[in-house]
Parts: C-alpha cells; sequence; structure tokens
C-alpha cells in the first residue's frame, strides 16, 4: 500500500482492482440460490455488453469436468500445446495467492498490467448497464467472463477452461462448440449443489458435452459411466474411454506433477491434445491409444516443470532450518483424493529419506514413522523425522469421511502423525488479496475445529483398541510444548489462527534439533493458499 496524504496508507491500483472484485462476493456458500447475479441465463446478457459473442465463438476450447484431476489435466494439456508451438490460455480455479493464477498466457500468469486493462474493461461496461433485472455477475461468473475477454484479445491459439463447479450450470458452459470435452475422474464432491449419487453428478458434468463434439473420459465407476454413457448418446457424442499414460513412454523421464493418479491426468491430456490438433487440421489422425511412442513435445510437455500450486507439492520452510520443517501441501478435500492425497505424502516421505541419506536402517515398519533414526554410513546417528497433520475443511464436507482414509491410508504404507493441528483459514471469505485483513484470534468462531479435533481423538482412541463412536477422548488444559493451543489432548491440538500453529511447529524445530518435521498440509486449498502466503514470506 502507498501511504496517502494524510498518513493514512492509500490502496495501489491493484488492490482498488481487487477491492471491486470483492464487492462481487455476496455469500459464503455456492449452495446459496439468492444471488441473481448467479442465474445462468443472465450469462447470455453480460457476453451481449461485452460484446463477447462473437468473439468466443473463434476460440478454439478445450473443455473439461470432473471432480478430481481436472486441473491438473488442464495444466498437462497446456503445457503440451505450448510444447507444440501454439500460443495458449489457461483458466482454471481456486487460486491459492493471487487471483492472477487464474489467468495464464503461454504458462505464465498474466502480468498485472495486462489483468487491471481487461479487469476494468470488463467491469466498468458491467457496472453501466448493471439493473434489477441483470445485476451485476457473481464473482466465479465475473471472473470466467474476463477470462474470455483475455483469450480472445490476445489472439490465443488454444483455450484450456477448467469447470469451477459441476459443468451444466457452470459459467465455463456459455461455450456452445468447444473443439473436444474431456471429463476427469468423479467422485462425491459439492453433493449440496450436485446431488448425493455419482449418478446425479456425473449428469451435472455430462453437461459441457456438446452435439458431436467429442468427448473424452477416464476409468469411473459403474453408475457414473453409465450417465456418461447415457447424456453422450443423447447428444450423439462419440465417447472415448481413456487409459493412463504407459510411464515407459516419458523415456525415463518423470511427470512435471507429482503422484501415481498423474498418469490418469496425463493420459486425458495426451487425449484432449491430440483429438484438438487433429480437429484443427494439425494432425491428421490423433494419436491411437495404445501407441507405442509419443512425439518429443508431448513428453517434453508432460515432463516440463508445470505450475499448479497446492496439489503434491513439497515446499520448505523460509526460516532458519528449512530443511528441518517442510510442508507437503495437498488440496485434497474428498474422500477419493484424501486417499490419493495420503498415499502421495507417505511415498514422498520415504522417497525423500532416501535421497537425503545415503544409507539408512531398514524401515521397521511396524513402528510408528516418527520413532524412526536414520544413520549415516558411519554410525552417527541423524535427525528423526516426525509426521504432523494441519487440517482444515469446509463444514460442508464431513470429516467422518475424510479423516478416516487420511488415517488409514497412511497407517498403511507405516506412516502415522504424531500430532494432530486443527486450524481456521487465515482468508476470509469476502475479500480478494493479501491487503484483507481476517478477524483477530479472539474473534474467530472456532466450534468447527473442535468438531474436527473429536473426531481425530476418537479415530485415534479405535486405532488403539477403543471404540471409534466413543466421545471420551480426554481434553487437557494448555500443555508446555503446545502454549499457544486453544485445546490440547494427546494427539492434536486447536490453534486459534494458522499464525500462531506455525509459529509452534517453528518452535519446535528450534526445541527440537534432533527431530525433522514433515507436515502434511491439506483438506482445503484455501488453507494451502493461506500456508504459502505464510512460509513463502
Amino acid at each position: 500500500m502507498g501511504e496517502g496524504g494524510d498518513g493514512s496508507s492509500k490502496p495501489t491500483p491493484y488492490e482498488e482492482a481487487l477491492d471491486a472484485l470483492s464487492s462481487l462476493i455476496t455469500k459464503r456458500s455456492r449452495a446459496d440460490t439468492s444471488n441473481n447475479g448467479d442465474c445462468f441465463e443472465l450469462l447470455s446478457d453480460y457476453l451481449k455488453i461485452l460484446e463477447l459473442e462473437e468473439p468466443i465463438s473463434q476460440l478454439k476450447i478445450i473443455h473439461v469436468a470432473g471432480t478430481k484431476g481436472k486441473g491438473s489435466t488442464c495444466t498437462f494439456t497446456e503445457s503440451i500445446l505450448r510444447h507444440c508451438g501454439f500460443r495458449t490460455g489457461l483458466f482454471t480455479s481456486p487460486h491459492l495467492i493471487d487471483v492472477r493464477e487464474r489467468f495464464r498466457l503461454d504458462g505464465v500468469d498474466i502480468s498485472e498490467e495486462k489483468f487491471l486493462a481487461y479487469f476494468w474493461w470488463c467491469f466498468e461496461r458491467l457496472k453501466e448497464k448493471a439493473s434489477d433485472d441483470i445485476p451485476m455477475p457473481s464473482y466465479f461468473r465475473f471472473l470466467a467472463l474476463l477470462a474470455f475477454k483475455i483469450f480472445a484479445a490476445e489472439e490465443v491459439d488454444v483455450a484450456i477452461l477448467e469447470v469451477g463447479l459441476g459443468g451444466k450450470y457452470d459459467a465455463t458452459n456459455v461455450v456452445k462448440a468447444p473443439v473436444v470435452c474431456g471429463v476427469s475422474s468423479l467422485g462425491y464432491d459439492h453433493m449440496e449443489i450436485l446431488g448425493n449419487t455419482l449418478g446425479a453428478i456425473a449428469g451435472e458434468k455430462a453437461g459441457i458435452f456438446k452435439p458431436g463434439v467429442p468427448a473424452l473420459t477416464v476409468s469411473q465407476p459403474d453408475e457414473a459411466m453409465c450417465v456418461l454413457e447415457e447424456k453422450a448418446s443423447e447428444l450423439n457424442v462419440p465417447l472415448q474411454l481413456v487409459r493412463p499414460l504407459d510411464a515407459n513412454l516419458l523415456n525415463g523421464f518423470k511427470l512435471g506433477l507429482e503422484g501415481e493418479h498423474q498418469y490418469v491426468n496425463a493420459g486425458l491430456a495426451i487425449a484432449l491434445s491430440s483429438t484438438w490438433l487433429q480437429r484443427t487440421g494439425h494432425l491428421e489422425v490423433p494419436y491411437p491409444e495404445h501407441t507405442t511412442s509419443l512425439p518429443e513435445q508431448f513428453i517434453k510437455g508432460l515432463t516440463a516443470t508445470v505450475s499448479l500450486q497446492g496439489r503434491a507439492q513439497i515446499v520448505p520452510d523460509n526460516n532458519e532450518s528449512p530443511e528441518d520443517l517442510v510442508f507437503y501441501l495437498d488440496g485434497a478435500h474428498s474422500p477419493e483424493s484424501m486417499e490419493i492425497c495420503a498415499r502421495w505424502f507417505s511415498l514422498s516421505i520415504k522417497d525423500d529419506s532416501q535421497e537425503k541419506i545415503l544409507s539408512c536402517q531398514p524401515l521397521d515398519t511396524s513402528r510408528s514413522s516418527h520413532d524412526l533414526v536414520q544413520r549415516n554410513p558411519d554410525g552417527k546417528s541423524r535427525k528423526n523425522s516426525t509426521q504432523i497433520l494441519l487440517f482444515n475443511c469446509m463444514s460442508v464436507r464431513d470429516p467422518q469421511l475424510l479423516l478416516p482414509n487420511l488415517m488409514k491410508t497412511c497407517a498403511s504404507h507405516g506412516v502415522y502423525f504424531k500430532k494432530a493441528l486443527f486450524v481456521p483459514n487465515t482468508s476470509v471469505y469476502n475479500k480478494v488479496g493479501s491487503h484483507s485483513l481476517p478477524a483477530t484470534d479472539s474473534q474467530v468462531d472456532l466450534s468447527w475445529q473442535f468438531a474436527l479435533q473429536r473426531v481425530w481423538e476418537n479415530l485415534m482412541l479405535g486405532d488403539k483398541g477403543g471404540n471409534e463412536k466413543s466421545t471420551g477422548a480426554v481434553f487437557e488444559e494448555l500443555t508446555d510444548d503446545t502454549e499457544m493451543a486453544v485445546r490440547s489432548c494427546e494427539n492434536s491440538a486447536v490453534f486459534p489462527s494458522l499464525p500462531s500453529a506455525i509459529k509452534w511447529l517453528r518452535d519446535s524445530v528450534r526445541k527440537s534439533q534432533s527431530v525433522r518435521f514433515q507436515v502434511l498440509v491439506t483438506g482445503s486449498l484455501h488453507l494451502i493458499g493461506d500456508v504459502l502466503k505464510l512460509i513463502k514470506k
């Protein structure tokens, strides 16, 4: 912020734009239908006001929906086509630190200068025409409209659009004739909006299918696949099932995104890119599913360092001992993705140990992972590794589905958390930008964090032979090692804020010179973003 003439802080032009954007956030829940600016039918009016109907029809679009992996699929697809020499535009959500992350041109976040120019061009025209019948669009609808404006004005060769929520009524679905559509892995998420069955959820995702436009998907649960096939048949859509990428096709290179599940997303990205190339006249026929080789540009696109923050991301703390406090970030927030996240974390910390240590004792998985002592070839002890969970999730999620999957999958790999820390998100729901301040610690309602803690403690009791449904977890008064916590017990602690939890972790590192802390941060992409803002300062 700048300094005003009276000594007050003066917002920068970028902060002024973020304040204007924040004015479009009118509710806490996307299940709230009280805002007319969320009405899907109004999107055509917004397009007319912004004179975007014709420009959108000229864009060569790849449209991707799904529950899990759609962001990764879009990221791989963009990288492949960029390495093929095309000018790319990528629209994803949510952002973690800066809203400009949602709009990428040639693999790079849009510049602040361009963002401001396009933002005010759209905002002022919509504001000028706003009325009771056609109010200002809601937050995400505006961002989707802004993406269309950016990609059309920048004359990208290909625009890759990640659906924000669902598909049928998502703002990105104003696209009438994409080149190709994709549906990544489906599962249970946003059920308060999309429905309580996989069939209902699949029906919403299939809402992006368009008559005659090829649609690709990965292996799905039978209930979901039946609905996708039915919707495709109704629209005369050729629906193709895509297999995961065979790692041997990468010629010894690793995928640019971590995790075994990424081979499913990479396979879909290859098929989407290949189909787009064929349908836009750059390839005679798509690459066959059982191909024995990939073009060099595809391999480079898949194995390049791609940017997708908060998904299987490993970040050392930006503090005096970064190697002693490492954050493993994954925004998993559904039962299926929580299991994938737990497997990735478990394998990553073991890979990390193997890479950093020339020789160590055989791992005894019958003991807790935080009890393992690693040794150098000379016999001297190295640091213990201690696993900590840092968790929060939205109250519409069911922790009874998320936390057991996490705990059991980690345990199956011999990984056990010494402590689980539960914190509220730092970000406030109605503000965009790091300059907006959340409520102070004393104002935060921690009842949800206490509920999460109870679930965890009861799971721990069950894991130790107790009754999972018991409410007998013993909560202690503040202890010395968690003096900043509001409520601490044997296996967990609730902190009034994320900064206080990070401070406790850093203090613990200083006090425990022989311990290396490996912190899994999961449950919420908002939490991931908050952590990144704090540890990258």
